[in-house]
């Protein structure tokens, strides 16, 4: 074997020059990922650029790597842009690395080809991991639909039957029968049955089911969705007083990895095969949120067959998987009684029992909402607030540097102010809805001015960029935070590019860095605020700090503090000598919608709309978009 010098006599001066090349993506890897890489020859070399994550599949790249000697070990992290291979000699390695270091190679989910980056590792840590458990109450049974019936389901689906007034959504094809799900409620008026009931096309399905006694009720409602690929659904859990316990899937022309989520933050992605049956009951069907990531591939075990109802966590046999056009038959039956189930913190109707949960918030009730726990609340702690955010965000500072000399920005919700100095290259607006927080703006000297994000007061196609950070999560419906990121679109000229943040339901398990997480005060006065219109029941939990998120609609409690406050920041907070020295301030409640993994890019997901990144960052999800 070669002592570590003499392998290193053995690098030309070529392969000198790339390793100096190499030493930004080196930089990277090491900042953002903890990868030790090294200067001299070894068998293992990481490649960046090269990963599942930006669209190299398992097989292109050992294709490639072949070609340069015996692959004893090929590891491909699950969603990272990065693989590492270890070769059985390091003589094989550094051939490895002076032939493919600057090599192009396409990729999967790209219609441009890829540079791969090499550098040698000392060692790859062989982690292997049992493939997760499937939610209690999953079961996913293969092949339950014939490839004939396939074809007979999948063709007389009446799309543009004129028998209901029923509504597609817009960017996929939906067709409801029995009753029409809504979406602006997420139920069923089970008063207006559609006519017609089920299509007969679904009995043998359906009498399987029942024969074989996988279900309890027949079904009477239908939603069939298609799905392009690249389309997704948001994280979610059907409500409980709409239907029964099981919710039957069938999906049909394609498989896809649908992922659930259980409220402590652990995740099961679970391969849904092609003509296969899934039904959701118990835990997984009231507990667990199920939705499907918007992507073009699904990363899937390559070196055997996919085991049925799961996707394998060995990463080091993981591949990518192209998504194709896939129907989905999702049964269920109407609910005519209150649900009882076991997970009453979670279930509608044993909230409105407990008389913690008005009805559903509509189109009014969000605007009031809105109006009491987001616009004054904000008006109220302003000084306090500002006082509180004053270090920007290195990705969000990177985003703005990275824009060309002149460009025209919008700061949609700018609050003190604190990204419109950053790059005195650009021409940047704000503008807020609390008219407090823009007068510290201008305290500062920056151009803002007061409105709501909903309305931004602009010709449309004016900006080149715009940024909107922890904004859209205080918007209290989801057309309400559809019709924000319309608004930006509408700001943007054509090829603008935004930014995005809003708050993760997910922060205290992705990032250690969450600001909101880290802080020191605890909550004890959990359970009422005041309600909508003067109703004196929460209705929605109030959060308490430094804990796991169990809702994604919530209350998050501000203690304002007047301490260490400029005089101006006093007056904006109402506050004078006497009420400082009484000692703490009172507690405001703020409106959230954390949002899951997922949801930001399905909400993105729009004919005129290129997500070009998403990313996790300060205990948020973030995308980078392209106006088309």
């Amino acid at each position: 074997m070669l002592s570590s010098e003499r392998m290193r006599s053995k690098l030309s001066k070529d392969d000198k020059k790339l390793l100096k090349k190499q030493a930004k993506a080196k930089l990277i890897l090491l900042k953002h990922e903890g990868i030790e890489t090294v200067s001299y020859p070894s068998k293992s070399i990481v490649i960046a650029n090269g990963g599942l994550g930006n669209g190299v599949s398992r097989e292109q790249l050992l294709s490639v790597l072949q070609g340069c000697g015996t692959v004893e070990t090929l590891l491909m992290p699950r969603n990272k842009p990065y693989a590492f291979v270890t070769y059985m000699t390091a003589e094989e390695a550094i051939k490895a690395y002076s032939t493919l270091s600057g090599r192009e190679i396409s990729a999967d989910d790209s219609e441009l080809g890829i540079i791969l980056y090499l550098s040698f590792v000392e060692k790859v840590e062989m982690k292997e991991t049992l493939s997760p458990a499937l939610p209690p109450g999953l079961m996913v049974f293969e092949d339950f639909v014939s490839p004939e019936q396939e074809i007979t389901m999948i063709e007389n689906i009446a799309w543009d039957s004129e028998l209901s007034s029923q509504k597609s959504l817009k960017h996929r094809r939906v067709k409801h029968y029995g009753y029409e799900f809504r979406y602006d409620n997420n139920n069923v008026d089970k008063d207006a049955p559609l006519p017609g009931g089920l299509p007969d096309f679904c009995n043998e399905v359906l009498e399987k089911c029942l024969q074989q006694e996988l279900i309890k009720h027949r079904p009477d409602q239908l939603t069939i969705n298609q799905y392009e690929p690249g389309q997704g659904i948001p994280p979610h859990v059907d409500t409980h007083s709409a239907f029964e316990d099981e919710i039957l899937s069938v999906s049909l022309g394609a498989e896809i990895v649908m992922d659930f989520r259980h409220p402590d933050g652990s995740v099961v992605p679970v391969m849904v095969p092609r003509r296969s049956l899934l039904i959701m009951g118990g835990e997984s069907r009231y507990l667990w949120t199920h939705g499907i990531t918007p992507r073009k591939f699904d990363v899937v075990q390559a070196s055997e067959p996919q085991a049925v109802g799961t996707v394998s966590d060995n990463i080091d046999k993981l591949t990518l998987s192209k998504r194709n056009t896939r129907t989905s038959f999702t049964f269920r039956k109407i609910r005519h009684t209150p649900c009882d189930c076991a997970f009453p913190t979670l279930c509608d109707s044993q909230q409105m029992q407990q008389k913690n949960h008005p009805p559903q918030i509509g189109e009014v009730g969000a605007s009031i909402l809105e109006k009491e726990y987001v616009h004054k609340v904000y008006e109220d702690i302003a000084g306090h607030f500002s006082s509180t955010r004053h270090t920007p965000w290195p990705k969000v500072v990177d985003f703005l540097l990275s824009l060309p000399k002149g460009s025209m920005v919008a700061d949609v919700g700018c609050g003190n102010g604190k990204y419109l100095g950053i790059n005195k290259d650009l021409y940047m607006i704000g503008c807020d809805r609390s008219k407090n927080l823009v007068d510290i703006c201008r305290e500062k000297k920056f151009e803002a001015f007061v409105c709501d994000a909903l309305s931004v007061p602009f010709r449309t196609g004016t900006f080149d960029a715009c940024i909107s950070i922890a904004v859209i999560h205080h918007f209290a419906t989801e057309e309400r935070r559809h019709a924000a990121l319309q608004e930006l679109l509408r700001l943007l000229r054509q090829g603008g590019k935004a930014l995005i943040y809003v708050w993760a339901m997910e922060q205290e398990y992705k990032s250690s860095k969450s600001k909101y997480l880290k802080e020191r005060q605890c909550s004890k006065d959990l359970g009422k605020v005041e309600g909508i219109n003067g109703n004196a029941n929460a209705s929605l939990p109030v959060h308490t700090n430094r804990t796991s998120f169990h809702s994604q609609d919530l209350f998050v409690p501000w203690h304002l503090k007047p301490k260490n406050l400029s005089k101006f920041e006093k007056t904006l907070a109402h506050m004078d000598q006497k009420s400082i020295n009484q000692g703490p301030g009172p507690v405001y409640h703020r409106f959230y919608h954390v949002f899951c993994e997922g949801e930001l890019e399905a909400m993105c997901s729009q004919p005129n709309i290129s997500v070009l990144h998403s990313y996790h960052d300060q205990g948020n999800w973030c995308v980078i978009l392209q106006k088309s």
